[in-house]
Order: C-alpha cells, then structure tokens, then sequence
C-alpha cells in the first residue's frame, strides 16, 4: 500500500474485523468505562489466539500480517480517541512494518505522532496514550515530531527517510502526513542516485555480516542475504524512482518477467510464513532461525526423519528461497543500476565474437534465440567471461535466458567433447574463475552439468562445525585455493601460498575441491562416494592416468592430513614416517597440504587457527624433509634423541650449565621426553628447575604465543610432584581460566616427579593476548590451586553449556587399540562439547587405574573429537579388556549424564 493513497482518519474505512478476533464496540465501551488494562490485555490474548490458530490452519499469511495491522489501527485508535486532541489535532502514522501492514506476532509497533508546527503542547494526553500502550505489554517505538523536524532528521539519515516512506494515518488529518511526504520526495532530498546509492551500500554492509551468502548455520529470516530485507531494499527503491507502491504493482516487462514476479511474491510468502512462525513459537521477537528452533518448524511444515533429517528437508526448502531471493534482488539491482545511475550515459559496448558483447562490463548475448540454436554458447559464455579481467557479470537479459535453457544442459550436452572442454578451460580461467563458478552454481548451469553437485545444493549440515551447506562450502573452498595464487593474502596464508603457487596444474586441484563432499548427503563414507565420481568426471573429460590416480587420490584423502596433525603425535619421527608412506611424493604432499588448509578455512571461519595452522606446517615440514631424504632412510630414534639432548645441552651451556650438572638433571628423565620436546623448550625447563629449591611446591611456567615453540598457542609447563589427579585438576583450573587445551604431553620421572606441557589458547579458540599481567595471573593461579588443591575432591565446573551446544545431544563415541609402535593405548572418545570434559575423563582414568602419557584436543563447533594416550602403572598398554570396556562405559555415562546437568 503506498502511503498516500492510506485512509487515515478512520478505522472504519479499513475491511470488517472477523468478530472473533475482536469486538471494536465492547472494546470501545470498557475503555470508556475505564476498563483499559483488562480489556485490552483480553482483546490482545483472544487476537494472537485467533491469529495463531489461523496461521496452524493454513490461512495464507499475508492476510494475517495485515488483520494483526488492522486489528492494531482499532486498538491503538480507540484509545487515542478516549483522549481529548481538541486544539491540538496530531496525527497518529503508522510506520515501517506496522506502517507497511506487515505486522507479524510480536513485531515492534512503530508509530510516529505528527505535530503542526504551531501544534499547541499536548504532553499530557501523549503521556497518558503512551502509558496505557505501555501497561499493555505493547512492544512500542514512537517518536513525537513536528513536520519540520521530521524533514530535517530525514535529510541526515536515510533510515528515517525510509520509514516516512512507510506510513498509514490511523488517526488525525492526513494534511500532516502529506505535507511531509512533499517535503522528502526526491526532489527534495535524497534523488533517486543518491537513495539507489545509499541502500545499495547498505545491502552490502548487511549482507557482510553474514559472510556474503543465503546458507548460514542460524540464519536470519529478515537480514540474512536472500531474506525479507532484500525484498525491501527492491521495493524501496522501486517506489522511489518509479512511484511502484508496492511489490504487487511492480510491474512486469521491463524489469521483471511474469515468472519472476510470481516467484517474487511467493517467496516472499515463504519468507513471512516462516518469520511468523518463529515468533509464534518463541513466543517473542525472533528472526533467527535458531537450531531448536528449526526442527520446531521443520515438525511444523510437516517433515518427517528419512534419509535426510527432517530438519535438514526443511533448511534445504529455506535455502533455496533465500537463493531463489537473492537471485531476484541481484537481478533486479542491476536493472536499477542501469535505469537509475546509468540512464543519461552511453553504453560502452564491446564485440567479443558473433555471439556476445560486454555493455558496462556485462557479457551478454547477441540474440535471443542463441542458447536455443546453440547450447554450446550456456558454457561459452563463462569461458569468455574468464578470459577477459574487466567484466564484472552476466547481464541480467543474459541471465534469464540462461536460466531460461538451463534444461539444455542434459546427458547429450555432458557427452559433447566441446562441453567438456569448455568446462576446463573455465577451471583454468586466469580471472574470476570463483564468481564463475557461483554464478553458473546460482544459475542452475554448474547443477546440470554435474548432476552430482545438483544433489548437494542446499544440503544442509546440521551441526556447528560446518558454517555452510555442502554446495556453498565447496565454493568456498575454491575460493581459498584461488586466494592462495594472490599476493595479498601471502602474510595470511604464507606456506600455502607458496605451495599452491608451484603446483604444475592448478585446475586438478581445484577438480578435487569440487568433488572432495560431493558424497554428501547419500549415507555411507562421502569420501569413498566422492573419489568414484571424481573418477568417472576424470576419465569423461580425458584427463591422463596420472592426473586422474592423483585426483581421486586426493578426494579419497581430503581429511587424512588434518586428521593426522591434530590426533596424532606428530612430534614422534616415526608418525611423519608413516605419514610419508602414506602420502608417497612430493606432489602429492603439495596438493594434500593445500587442499587441507583451503578445506578447513572453508568449512568455518573461527576453525582455522594459528595453532592448526602451525601443527599443519610442522606435518608438512617433516614429511617433506622424510620425501627428500628417501622412505628407505627413516630417521633413527636413538640419533633424533641424541641430537636433541645435545641440542639443548649446546643453548644451556650459554647459561653457564656444565655437561655434568645437566646429565644429573637429565638422569630422571625418560627418552619420551627427549623424543617429542624441541631442544629451546628443554632448554627452557632445565633453566627453571634448576632454579626452583622449593621441590614441594609446583613450579609453573608460561610464555606467550611469540616466545611459544608453536605459534600462537601459549605454552604451561608444570613441574610436580606426582599425583594421579593431577591432570584432572590442572585442565578444571585452564577451565575455570577461560582457557581450551589443544594438547597436552604428561612425562613422570623416575624421581616422583610429574612434567606436564599443555597448550593453551582462549577458551573461543584465539591466541592469549601478548599481556604480561594476564599471563602472570595464569601462571600464579595455577600455582596456587595446585599448591592448596584437595586432589581428592572433584573439582568444581560453574560454567554453563552454550545455547547452540545444547540444541545437539551427541551421544558419547569411544574406541580403543594399540599402537604397537609407541607401545600405548589409543583412547579416542568423541562426545558434545561441555564444561569440565577433561577434568572428568582425567578422574575416570585415575579411578580406573590408568595413567595418562598425552592427550590431543581437538573442538569441532559442538563436539570434541579428543585422543587419549594412555598405560596401566607400569607404563604397559592395556591387555584386560573388561578393564578397556569397563573404562570407555564409564566415560559414556559419565558425559552423557551431564548433557542433563547442564
């Protein structure tokens, strides 16, 4: 409804109120007789009841958004009548939503109290209407104007101007209103370039809030890219320039086809069915679709578990609206674009062959008929949008009539030769190769064209670890492996810059990107799924034996690396020597590496760290280094330890340590500690223990991620004496701290003493600030409660689970077996993420007999997948296995019965 063809004046004009939403007449009457808090609170409860249980029984949302409006024009109107304006005549205006008629549950009702400019004062009659909105529980933003004022604040903000753009006058002479409609047109303020200008920006900084796309985790039903606001942006700037009223009198032809339209509208409805559900169901304002909340809504929309989730149904159906959405508002961007920035300049055309130009830096078709004679030209079209570094997109005319003869791209289209050489040349696009790949993604080409990736568009992975739907993660993983080539991301990405830059072709790995998830979403391991498409994609479009086998190789190994680098020991020499077995050569090595660090950065923004980062180098550095010198010549053990004590002996020797003073504080020490501890931190020890002559108090050292063997995690050394819940204790205090660990190494020496090393980053996964006081506050508090602790109490956890953790109840997962080669049990367990974790699983192994060696932590959004290397007291690996079974039900019971602790 445009704002000046409102009513105003009168409820009366506005259609007759269902009688059993509400009675206007008894309304009316119990406010004259000054019953205004009972009978409006009543007349709220029995208005959403009725609502609520139309919306239940399929009444098209639309006309609830707008009987809620009416319903709230009635309220608010009877009770600015019981007031008396004589002399004074304000306007009471609806605006925004509520001014649009879009009134969800419990949406902000926005009002706006006009003023004449010579209005006689009326704060009296504005304080008592506004109370009694006030003890009605009314969710109300109001300000109180004169025209004047309501022009200037609307010349200095765009935001005010647009929501005097959204007005209805329920109340008062509708001259006012008028009056400020006149004064903020756009031949006034803000003209059409101007406003285009400023909500175009405004759309971009909203849309990087959600990372640039439509598939969030929780996304948001108003804000998020795809969603109501972009509907919004459209219809206000279409009413702006063109004098469009609303979305249903856009009209179609020049801007948008019939089709589109239809679509418009109808996601549109999608997007306020599920917008007015959400508040119905929290019972609040919510336009987030919060995890708990999203399997409400699935069970609302009627999904039922299957091979897929019903919540996963539901969230693909939402995701390809909001894509669906976020088409049409680009689209339509650049139709205003032309219309509104670029209508008195001069097209600037260029001829790329006989079948397209790029006008303004757009490619489009020559004719109309191409796609339809040629379907070549659906592919062609990115080909020479690759090649050519200064064209922006794809022509909005272009644009339909790919989507138009998408169902060109068929069996007989995929079989074509030329398709498919088409398809790698746009894998070796020197320019723009990504946006290419998105926009065929968003256009329906690449789905067609790999009928395997189709599938996966929009699946959703309903867990905190994956930040995105497997389609969208997949782009973003190319995305990453595109950065790596560009010089402004050296300082961030600095060795996988240089590694992906020397790979000799590039495009097998972003093949391996394409396929490394695509066997999502089918049951079964989507590794194994997707290496035999990967293969069957390499040998229709003829890539050579070689580069096939490495291919496949790499989707069949995407996880190997990351895998290794956070549950292993990577510290041993013979783990880098399996691993360097595993991985073959060097090339191999270079392409895992890369796809590992563009993998991991794409699956999560907060996943990737300095810490993964660092263990992921110090895999790859010493895999490379065993590569170079030859599986045949592995590195001695006894030599690796040999070097390091001499090593570290050769940087004490500076601090005045002699070769006899260091062997008698060595002497206690097992090889262990010589074989995963570098030369600077043994170093580092010995200086302190040296030092320290208290031999009963702990002794507690920290140093800052600068000074840290390993970048960007804090280091804790702890020095004493012995005791079976000392882990347990020191990970309840890194708790209560704020503090994750990331890996833990646990050496007893022969003397009674206990040599603990943990890393530590904050408790969100970023580095501990380069802060001497902080980093004294950890290390006198760790010493205290060490000092004074009661080991044989438990400790006490007073953090709470996180909201997004609790909306997923991940059963505890454990497994046990030996590694012959360390000659220790390997505990893997993988349970939901929850305060006090470490702290209980370390009691369990005291409790049990058992003695820990390590621990590597690994926190994957709401779950942990942590292992656990541990012996019996004689440093043995574990033979009983009703102790092993006995053990892993203990740590199942245990961590699943605090899922209702918290």
């Amino acid at each position: 409804m445009k704002a000046s063809d409102s009513a105003g004046v009168a409820y009366a004009q506005s259609p007759q109120l269902p009688a059993e939403l509400f009675d206007p007449a008894a309304f009316a009457t119990a406010v004259a007789a000054g019953n205004t808090l009972q009978a409006g609170k009543q007349a709220l409860k029995t208005a959403a009841d009725y609502l609520d249980a139309q919306f239940s029984a399929g009444t098209r949302v639309s006309e609830l958004l707008r009987l809620r409006s009416w319903f709230m024009d009635v309220l608010l109107g009877t009770l600015w009548d019981s007031s008396d304006w004589s002399g004074v005549e304000p306007a009471l205006v609806a605006v925004g939503g509520y001014g649009r008629g879009e009134l969800h549950p419990h949406s902000d009702i926005d009002i706006l109290v006009l003023l004449g400019e010579d209005s006689e004062p009326c704060h009296a009659q504005l304080e008592r209407f506004l109370t009694q909105l006030w003890d009605l529980g009314l969710n109300i933003g109001h300000s109180v104007r004169t025209v004047s004022e309501c022009c200037s604040k609307a010349r200095k903000d765009i935001t005010i101007l647009t929501n005097l753009m959204e007005t209805r006058v329920i109340r008062g002479p509708q001259a006012l209103m008028e009056a400020v409609r006149a004064r903020t047109g756009p031949d006034q303020m803000w003209p059409s370039a101007d406003f285009f200008r400023a909500k175009l920006e405004e759309q971009r900084a909203r849309h990087a809030k959600f990372a640039d796309t439509e598939y969030n985790l929780e996304p948001n039903v108003k804000s998020s890219p795809g969603g109501l606001r972009d509907l919004q942006i459209i219809a206000w700037i279409a009413e702006r320039h063109f004098g469009v009223d609303s979305l249903e009198n856009m009209d179609t032809g020049e801007f948008l086809t019939p089709d589109e339209r239809r679509m418009l509208l109808h996601g549109r409805d999608f997007m306020w069915q599920v917008r007015y559900a959400l508040h119905m169901v929290a019972g609040r304002e919510e336009d987030r679709l919060l995890f708990d909340h999203q399997r409400t809504l699935a069970a609302l929309w009627g999904f039922k578990d299957g091979k897929k989730l019903a919540v996963e149904q539901f969230m693909q159906t939402y995701y390809r609206w909001a894509l669906a959405l976020g088409e049409l508002n680009e689209l339509l961007i650049q139709n205003f674009d032309h219309a509104i920035l670029r209508a008195d300049q001069l097209d600037e055309v260029r001829i790329l062959n006989e079948r397209f130009q790029v006008r303004n830096g757009y490619i489009e078709s020559l004719r109309d008929d191409l796609f339809s004679t040629q379907p070549n030209a659906l592919l062609e079209v990115f080909v020479l949008a690759g090649r050519e570094p200064g064209i922006i997109g794809v022509g909005t005319a272009t644009i339909r009539l790919i989507r138009e003869h998408r169902h060109l791209v068929n069996s007989a289209f995929r079989a074509d030769p030329a398709n498919r050489a088409s398809f790698l040349e746009i894998l070796r696009s020197p320019h723009n190769m990504t946006r290419l790949l998105r926009g065929m993604a968003r256009y329906g080409i690449l789905g067609n064209y790999l009928p395997e990736f189709g599938k996966i568009v929009g699946q959703m992975q309903h867990d905190l670890f994956h930040t995105y739907t497997v389609d969208a993660h997949t782009l973003e993983v190319i995305q990453y492996m595109r950065r790596f080539q560009k010089p402004e991301f050296d300082e961030r990405f600095p060795v996988s810059s240089r590694v992906a830059r020397r790979l000799p072709k590039i495009e097998l790995l972003y093949i391996a990107g394409l396929y490394h998830d695509i066997g999502k979403g089918r049951g079964g391991d989507h590794s194994e799924l997707g290496a035999v498409d990967a293969a069957r994609f390499c040998a229709e479009h003829g890539l050579s034996e070689e580069d096939a086998e490495l291919v496949v190789w790499l989707v069949r190994n995407h996880l190997t690396m990351s895998a290794v680098s956070q549950r292993k020991d990577i510290s041993d020499p013979e783990v880098i020597q399996q691993f360097a077995h595993h991985v073959g050569d060097l090339n191999r090595l270079d392409y895992l590496f890369t796809l590992t660090v563009a993998d991991i950065n794409a699956t999560n923004p907060t996943l990737w760290n300095a810490w993964r980062g660092s263990l992921l180098r110090q895999l790859y550095t010493g895999t490379r280094r065993a590569l170079r010198r030859g599986l045949e010549n592995p590195v001695d053990k006894q030599v690796w330890i040999e070097q390091t004590r001499k090593a570290a002996a050769d940087l004490l020797e500076y601090r005045g340590f002699t070769v006899e003073e260091l062997e008698d504080l060595w002497r206690e020490q097992g090889e262990d500690y010589f074989l995963r501890e570098k030369p600077e931190d043994i170093a580092w020890h010995t200086e302190a223990i040296a030092g320290h002559y208290e031999r009963d108090q702990p002794l507690v050292l920290i140093r800052n991620s600068s000074d840290s063997s390993v970048a960007n995690a804090t280091q804790i050394f702890i020095h004493a004496r012995s005791h079976a819940q000392l882990f347990s204790r020191v990970c309840a205090e890194l708790e209560q701290l704020e503090l994750s660990v990331h890996d833990a190494r646990i050496y007893n020496a022969r003397d009674g003493m206990s040599l603990d090393t943990f890393f530590v980053l904050n408790s969100d996964g970023s580095p501990i600030a380069d802060d001497s006081a902080r980093l004294r506050h950890i290390r006198d508090q760790l010493a205290r409660s060490l000092a004074t602790a009661d080991f044989d109490r438990a400790p006490n956890i007073q953090r709470l689970t996180p909201r997004q953790i609790k909306s997923f109840p991940v059963p505890t997962e454990t497994s046990m077996f030996l590694d012959e080669i360390k000659q220790v049990t390997v505990l893997e367990v993988s349970s939901r993420d929850r305060p006090g974790l470490l702290a209980r699983v370390g009691r369990i192994f005291v409790e049990h007999g058992v003695e820990l060696q390590a621990a590597k932590i690994q926190t994957l959004g709401e779950r942990v997948e942590d292992v656990f290397f541990i012996t019996d007291a004689e440093q043995r690996p574990l033979q009983d296995e009703a102790l092993c079974t006995a053990i892993q039900n203990a740590i199942k019971v245990q961590l699943d019965d605090q899922l209702e602790d918290h």
